[in-house]
C-alpha cells in the first residue's frame, strides 16, 4: 500500500551547500539519505516529495556543517498482511516465480502459482497447468495476494511471499478459463439427473 507521510529529521548542511537556496540543498540531501531505505514501521521510502519546515540551523563547534530540524513529505510503500497486489512476473526458477511489485520483488513458491498440477518448463521459461493448461510466463501480468512479509533494512533484504491459488488471482486470462470450466460443469450435471430418470422408468 502506497502512502504520503510526514516525517521529521535533523538534517546536515554542509559548508559548500551555503551559497544556494537552503531548501533545495535539503532536499537534496534528503533524497540521497533516505530514497530506498527500508523501515520496519513505515515501509519503503519510495520518494522524498518536498520540505514543508525548516527550522533555525544550529553550528557544532569543530565541525563547521550547520544542522536543521525539517519536516519533509515522503511517499512510502508498506506491504500489509492479506493485500492484493498486481505486478509482472521477473524471473522464473524450477522453484517459483518472481514478482515485481511496488519497489520490492515477490517470490510466488511453486505451491502457491495455482490450483492445480504443474510442470516446470526450463525452455520458456515457465509453468503449465496439468488439468486447466493455465500458463505463466516472464513478462506477465498478475494479481496475487501477500501471504508473508519481511521488511529489513533495505530493498534487497526485504522479502515477500505471495500467492496466486485462490480464486481471482493470477492471470488475467485466467479468470475465463475458469469460467469455461465452471459453465462445463453446470452443463454437464442437468445430464446426469436426466440419465438416473430414464433408468427408473426402465
Amino acid at each position: 500500500m502506497y502512502a504520503i507521510i510526514s516525517m521529521k529529521d535533523t538534517v546536515r548542511v554542509p559548508p559548500k551547500e551555503f551559497g544556494g537556496k537552503l531548501n533545495d540543498a535539503i532536499l537534496k540531501i534528503l533524497k540521497d539519505e533516505y530514497e530506498g531505505i527500508v523501515d520496519e514501521s513505515i515501509g519503503v521510502i519510495v520518494a522524498v516529495m518536498e520540505v514543508e519546515n525548516v527550522g533555525e540551523g544550529k553550528v557544532i563547534p569543530g565541525d563547521g556543517a550547520a544542522y536543521y530540524s525539517t519536516q519533509y513529505k515522503a511517499i512510502v510503500y508498506k506491504p500489509e498482511m492479506k493485500e492484493i497486489v498486481e505486478g509482472t512476473i521477473t524471473e522464473i526458477t524450477e522453484f517459483g516465480a518472481f514478482v515485481r511489485t511496488g519497489p520490492i520483488e515477490g517470490l510466488i513458491h511453486v505451491s502457491q502459482i495455482m490450483n492445480d498440477y504443474i510442470n516446470y518448463d526450463a525452455k520458456g521459461p515457465g509453468f503449465i497447468g496439468k488439468e486447466s493448461n493455465k500458463k505463466l510466463g516472464l513478462e506477465d501480468q498478475v494479481i496475487a495476494r501477500i501471504a508473508t512479509c519481511s521488511l529489513k533494512g533495505n530493498i534487497p533484504n526485504s522479502k515477500l511471499g505471495l500467492t496466486m491459488r485462490q480464486p481471482g488471482l493470477g492471470k488475467t486470462d485466467w479468470l475465463a478459463i475458469d469460467q469455461k470450466k465452471k459453465d462445463k460443469n453446470k452443463k454437464a450435471k442437468p445430464a446426469k439427473k436426466e440419465e438416473k430418470t430414464e433408468k427408473k422408468k426402465k
